[in-house]
């Protein structure tokens, strides 16, 4: 897989499913914000809920071994309220 020309890791391509393809529909007028969708909304069982957090990440690399993603608020300012850490760890 590849992203702005850089290889950044491995993927297959298939087609979405229909319930795919429902749940992207219905999250299309979302442009920031978290919630919950019920399971009625995407065709599926009322008690089936599905999470969602969309928003935009600022992407920090802080070693070879290291990045994060800080969630970026609508003003344009990275405050601490979500931080995602990736550490790659040696296996020996």
């Amino acid at each position: 897989m590849y992203c702005n020309g850089r290889k950044v890791g491995f993927a297959i391509k298939r087609e979405p499913s229909k319930a795919e393809l429902a749940a992207l529909k219905v999250l299309t007028p979302v442009t920031e914000g978290a919630g919950v969708v019920n399971g009625d909304e995407i065709n599926r069982a009322k008690s089936d809920h599905m999470m969602y957090l969309r928003a935009s990440f600022k992407r920090v690399f802080g070693s070879f071994d290291s990045e994060s993603f800080h969630l970026i608020d609508p003003r344009g300012i990275i405050g601490q309220e979500l931080s995602i850490f990736f550490f790659r760890s040696s296996r020996k």
